[in-house]
């Protein structure tokens, strides 16, 4: 599928997220919608998965309505050039939703990432957008709260290329711990995330640790963040380390139809 670097899925992905905030709005009486997000701009793309990156700059836009159970949240990823990297729509069910523990089942409908290619059209050479199917992609998350704010988890996700020249099939199995709202003063706090992972595409396979660390300020809505990746055995093509800084605007609103 090849696009004009013009187009742009945006349009359908928030009609989409408008559908489904009212769909859940109308199962029950009093239903208590979220609609939250995060916009961010930074020095070095990183991926779904830390060890696939853009190795230049990046926005990406982190888009989230759901209800107790059910959430569509879509995520959108740019090149600061203006060419699309990667189109995300996730759906998630809380399968187990309890106090200390969450299991989450979700699937990306549909995974979407973007290459340029060069393409003769009337004897000249042209810039093309092509677009890469990623389907089945399935998720699995079970995570435990250990206290108020710490809590661990395994992510697992499954993905298959349905071009012929990428890859086919990727696992990636992921220890993680969350740490949020570690104080730093009156209003300045901090959000710790580390991970152990293992990826496998085809045949070739890695394991990695990565960690994210973020600053913030109590009701207000920019924040800082820094992310790494460090290969520690693998196969797979790539950096020996990886990082970025992001700046990130965020916002959460609830919605309730009486």
């Amino acid at each position: 599928m090849r696009l004009n670097v013009k187009n742009t899925l945006l349009l359908p992905a928030l009609l989409s997220l408008a559908t489904s905030a009212f769909s859940q709005q109308a199962d029950s009486i009093k239903q208590v919608v979220n609609f939250k997000g995060a916009v961010s701009v930074t020095n070095n793309g990183f991926s779904f998965i830390p060890s696939f990156t853009l190795g230049d700059p990046a926005a990406i836009v982190n888009l989230s309505v759901g209800g107790k159970r059910f959430s569509f949240e879509p995520e959108f990823r740019y090149a600061l050039e203006g060419k699309p990297w990667s189109f995300i729509f996730i759906w998630r069910y809380k399968l187990v939703n309890r106090n200390k523990f969450q299991l989450t089942l979700g699937t990306h409908l549909p995974a979407l990432s973007f290459r340029t290619i060069n393409v003769e059209r009337n004897g000249e050479t042209q810039e093309v957008v092509q677009s890469l199917r990623f389907f089945p992609v399935a998720e699995l998350s079970p995570n435990y709260l250990i206290a108020k704010n710490v809590n661990v988890g395994i992510f697992y996700l499954y993905g298959r290329g349905a071009e012929k020249d990428i890859t086919r099939n990727t696992h990636f199995l992921s220890l993680r711990g969350n740490f949020s709202d570690i104080p730093l003063s009156k209003k300045l706090y901090a959000k710790f995330t580390p991970q152990f992972f293992y990826l496998r595409s085809d045949e070739k396979d890695g394991f990695y640790v990565a960690s994210g660390l973020a600053l913030a300020v109590r009701n207000f809505p920019l924040s800082v963040s820094a992310l790494m990746n460090k290969p520690l055995q693998t196969d797979l093509a790539g950096q020996d380390f990886e990082w970025n800084v992001s700046l990130i605007y965020s916002f959460n609103k609830n919605f309730v139809k009486l």
